[in-house]
């Protein structure tokens, strides 16, 4: 959420920025709501002052025994009252418009953000892993085909238990996936993250401290009613992302500068509706509604925020380079900066087998798994996220910044296509052998049911 006094003050710059991104939002009615709020707020200062000043009156007049001017004093202190309550009440329907309404001003993007209507204008920064690739067979298996002949993805079945958009691993599959996890964590644990294993189920409230909610309501999993239907404080979501639990464990509290800068890590399984269309770019893996993750959630003081996003970018390409997956840097644009970011920083992980007409020139395509998100104090607002520099000072809004450190399921899709052998196995990459027993190799799995026989499903 945005300082009502920085809106307030710098109407131009909001503008433009919303114009950068493309924001259809109305800016003149939230002003004007504002403005509004104000002068009522003003005019109930006036009256309490007018009625304070008839109160002192009145005293006096009881102690001059004026009955009849006292009595006139106290009719003209009712009529301020009710005045002062109709004042009253206005102002705080228009605060809960206002506060309302104040919850649809995306961020400001961050000067440095490059500007673009949408994803063609992100701006690649870097590459790493291309000048030594590793050999992978002239027709590498996509994933999903790889996954279905091994017997170590099933999505068929997922479909029967829960429907599309989710999938099961097995064997192996399931053992990379843990692998994956714990491996992930023991990197940013070197780093200095505090493990923090939070809950699943998360209160409105929380949602909307760090801006999932209300502008992305459509896209989350709601426990116990409907989308459409309206939700209060208590109502529960499952987790869309550990950025959401973990950032509210501080709401409304006051850190120490000696607490700063705070690090946080959390492994979630992950819930969305969104999953985009069927075809190619979504087949597999790569875009369902249920996904594990690394998330690393950073609490910082506002100077150092963009250093800590240049770290933080570090410490998620760290896994990457550890596996060895080759990689790219992008700046995200105006146009595709997300609702509640100054800036962002993808990271982009190359997955050989499907070629995408935005994928690089030795074919594949470009998967994101991880995007470092500078927020500056606009969840800090929401959530009541304060530190003190001093402990005799007054109490400031935090930065709070996070990153995936990574989304598992599209660096396996990296892996199984990356580590792809001519023969069908995948060799798995060295660091993550100690996970599995020293295994080396995925070779897959012999199928089970008469379906394996091709004999068909069971009547």
């Amino acid at each position: 959420m945005l300082d009502r006094t920085y809106l307030r003050e710098n109407p131009d710059e909001v503008r433009e920025a919303l114009d950068n991104r493309g924001a259809d939002v109305d800016l003149d009615e939230i002003l004007e709501l504002d403005e509004r709020w104000r002068e009522l707020k003003a005019r109930g200062d006036e009256l309490r002052h007018e009625r304070n000043e008839i109160t002192s009156k009145i005293g006096k007049l009881v102690a001059e025994n004026k009955e009849e001017e006292r009595e006139a004093a106290i009719q003209e202190s009712r009529e301020l009252k009710a005045e002062i309550e109709d004042v009253e009440s206005e102002a705080d329907e228009i605060r809960e418009e206002l506060n309302q309404r104040m919850l649809e001003i995306p961020n400001v993007p961050h000067e440095s953000v490059p500007l673009g209507v949408d994803e063609r204008h992100n701006v690649e920064d870097r590459r790493w892993g291309f000048d030594d690739l590793r050999d992978v067979p002239e027709d590498v298996t996509p994933h999903y085909e790889l996954g279905e002949e091994m017997d170590i993805i099933d999505e068929e079945r997922a479909a029967k238990v829960t429907g599309s958009g989710f999938y099961f691993l097995k064997g192996d599959g399931a053992r990379l996936e843990h692998a994956l996890i714990q491996f992930m964590l023991d990197v940013h644990r070197e780093q200095g993250y505090v493990d923090i294993f939070p809950p699943i189920p998360i209160k409105s409230a929380s949602m909307r401290g760090t801006g999932q909610l209300p502008k992305f309501a459509d896209d989350a999993y709601r426990l116990g009613g409907s989308n459409e239907e309206e939700y209060d404080e208590e109502d529960l979501w499952l987790c869309p992302t550990a950025e959401v639990p973990v950032t509210n464990m501080y709401a409304n509290d006051i850190l120490l500068q000696d607490d700063l800068p705070l690090k946080h890590q959390a492994y979630t399984p992950n819930f969305r509706r969104e999953a985009g269309e069927h075809g190619t770019e979504t087949r597999g893996i790569v875009r369902v509604h249920q996904f594990n993750k690394v998330e690393l959630v950073n609490f910082v003081e506002p100077e150092n925020s963009y250093d800590r996003l240049e770290e933080l970018l570090r410490e998620a390409e760290e896994v990457l380079r550890r596996l060895e997956l080759p990689y790219r840097v992008l700046e995200l644009c105006t146009g595709d900066l997300g609702f509640k970011a100054t800036k962002q920083i993808d990271l982009e992980v190359w997955a050989p087998a499907d070629d995408m007409e935005d994928g690089p020139e030795q074919g594949g395509r470009w998967l994101e798994v991880s995007t470092a998100s500078n927020f500056e104090d606009f969840q800090a607002r929401r959530s009541g996220l304060r530190y003190r520099p001093e402990r005799h000072e007054s109490a400031e809004y935090l930065h709070t910044l996070n990153a995936s450190g990574l989304a598992i399921p599209r660096v396996m899709v990296a892996i199984l296509e990356y580590y792809q052998n001519e023969d069908g196995t995948v060799t798995i990459p060295e660091p993550l052998r100690p996970y599995m027993g020293g295994q080396e190799l995925i070779e897959g799995h012999e199928k089970v049911g008469e379906a394996a026989l091709g004999a068909g499903e069971r009547e």
